[in-house]
């Protein structure tokens, strides 16, 4: 028949396609034996030595037991860090499809640690349009009105260049902020004009002499442009909080050598510790500094909280110095990274909970809380997540994978390998073309719009026209199936100036111990 090989009989009784096949058979078991004779020979893999071949399964369906987990395993509830459900609200939400579901709850309502929302039995109408937050305290001559929700500290360089320019444009077209992250301002953050909040590390990036030191003349000239709104000095980061981080040379490109003022081809090195600091007054003077060098816009810090009283003497050194920051945003060790430690990652530094009201509760203590702005940055993902977060005593909130989900992040896990399969992490232009710029800026301007839209939904149905009305009673948490506290039992709330007289029993012992000359805490301090 046409398209058919003919049938040859050869001298030997075979037909050519047996003969084909009894090659490609005898082919066959010589690799197979050669494979085993490696195996049997080398010397990385026991299981190799002692299972010769059929070992080699065993790596197989171990490469690909994310994705076997992610897709029929896990629950939709249980995923980490994002859950399913999680994952599905943004991206129908990046679509502008509403997230509803049918039949209830799947989650367990009684278990120890669950939290809910109190809704009024008087609810008020929907806001007509969500409250904007100005940013700016007395030393600030250019205040910033920002956006309940804005966009995480994501660097150009973890990120791709299509996937900046998509959060930017999306941002442009939501009218709220993108943090550079410390990797400078690029030209995929300038292209279609969103605001932006500069953040500055350890390694000064865009701001940095030859020698990696501060250049204020750099840094004023960059954070003067219109299109500069905040201006952010990281101390730590949440997911890996106390140390810095090298992108390794043979990904120092010309582009981001230029992009970041350091040497092309030669480790780019973000170290442990700031120089232009070692004390808590001369943070300050350093965040005064920001300030005017950018000529009056709000200059803040981002912090993931350690010891509180470390904390404490910040706020002593704001009291002695009459410098305060603009705003202060607190990252929780439950925060995304494109690469860290993973002792890191699990076990250094406070979630986002318990760090946020420290650093509330400090600054409402030392009667410093109206001048400064509260930020909160660590797995803000939903109109819930924001209202718990202004209850627990954030002005504003932040959000990077989930803005990385809208623009199509899959939480495939592969950040710090270059191979993201959308392009979203990676500096691989074949992998970044994947992102359609136009299309995946709307999805981030929905996102935002959609989640806003939620949490003022839900501030309306718990009776609050404002955040300024969101109450700690407004919030439950489970500690038995059986028992629930309110946030305003659970927690201390200071009063205003409360450290400045006598500090209550659970903060005296750190109040006093705080200096704003040091960093340092007693010897045998509980801290």
């Amino acid at each position: 028949m046409a398209g058919q090989l003919p049938i040859v009989r050869l001298v030997t009784g075979e037909t050519t396609g047996q003969r084909v096949a009894r090659i490609a058979a005898a082919a066959s078991a010589v690799g197979l034996g050669a494979l085993a004779a490696w195996d049997l020979t080398q010397k990385k893999h026991a299981i190799l030595r002692n299972y010769p071949i059929a070992g080699h399964a065993r790596f197989l369906l171990e490469s690909i037991r994310p994705e076997i987990q992610q897709y029929f395993i896990e629950r939709n509830w249980d995923g980490r860090p994002f859950n399913r459900d999680t994952r599905t609200t943004i991206y129908e939400r990046s679509k502008g499809i509403h997230s509803e579901q049918a039949f209830g709850t799947e989650r367990d309502v009684s278990r120890t640690g669950y939290e809910a929302l109190m809704h009024s039995t008087a609810p008020i109408p929907n806001s007509p349009a969500p409250p904007r937050i100005t940013v700016g305290g007395k030393d600030c001559t250019q205040p910033y009105d920002i956006s309940l929700l804005n966009v995480s500290a994501m660097s150009f360089g973890s990120l791709s260049d299509n996937a900046v320019r998509a959060l930017n444009k999306g941002a442009a077209m939501g009218g709220f902020a993108q943090d550079t992250g410390e990797g400078s301002i690029s030209p995929y953050h300038r292209e279609f004009g969103g605001d932006l909040i500069w953040e500055l590390g350890t390694g000064y990036f865009g701001a940095r002499t030859p020698e990696g030191d501060f250049d204020p003349d750099k840094f004023a000239e960059k954070s003067r442009d219109p299109q500069v709104k905040m201006v952010s000095l990281k101390l730590s980061q949440g997911a890996k909080p106390g140390i810095g981080g090298v992108l390794p040379a043979a990904k120092v490109t010309e582009e981001i050598a230029k992009i970041r003022d350091v040497p092309v081809g030669k480790d780019c090195i973000s170290p442990p510790n700031h120089k232009v600091f070692s004390t808590p007054i001369e943070l300050l003077q350093f965040i005064a500094k920001m300030r005017e060098l950018s000529g009056g816009k709000p200059a803040g810090f981002k912090l993931c909280v350690g010891s509180r009283t470390e904390f404490l003497a910040i706020c002593k050194a704001m009291i002695e110095t009459g410098i305060t920051p603009d705003f202060i945003i607190v990252d929780g060790s439950e925060g995304g990274t494109g690469a860290a430690p993973l002792e890191f990652e699990d076990n250094v530094g406070l979630p986002l909970t318990q760090g946020l009201m420290i650093v509330h509760n400090a600054l409402v203590g030392a009667g410093l809380r109206n001048e400064i702005k509260i930020g909160a940055s660590g797995k803000v993902a939903s109109g819930s997540d924001i209202i718990k977060r202004l209850i627990q005593g954030a002005d504003f909130t932040n959000s990077a994978r989930a803005m990385m989900m809208a623009v199509g992040c899959i939480q495939a896990q592969a950040c710090n390998t270059g191979k993201c399969p959308v392009g979203v992490a990676t500096q691989d232009p074949r992998r970044a073309r994947a992102i359609y710029v136009p299309d995946k800026a709307d999805r981030v301007r929905n996102y935002h719009d959609g989640t806003v839209a939620e949490a003022m939904r839900i501030m309306a149905s718990m009776g609050a026209a404002e955040p300024s009305e969101l109450e700690p009673t407004m919030l439950r948490r489970n500690l038995s199936p059986s028992e629930s506290w309110s946030y305003a039992r659970l927690y201390d709330w200071l009063e205003p100036g409360e450290l400045l007289g006598d500090a209550p029993a659970d903060w005296a012992a750190d109040w006093a111990a705080a200096r704003a000359d040091t960093f340092r805490i007693p010897r045998g301090h509980s801290r």
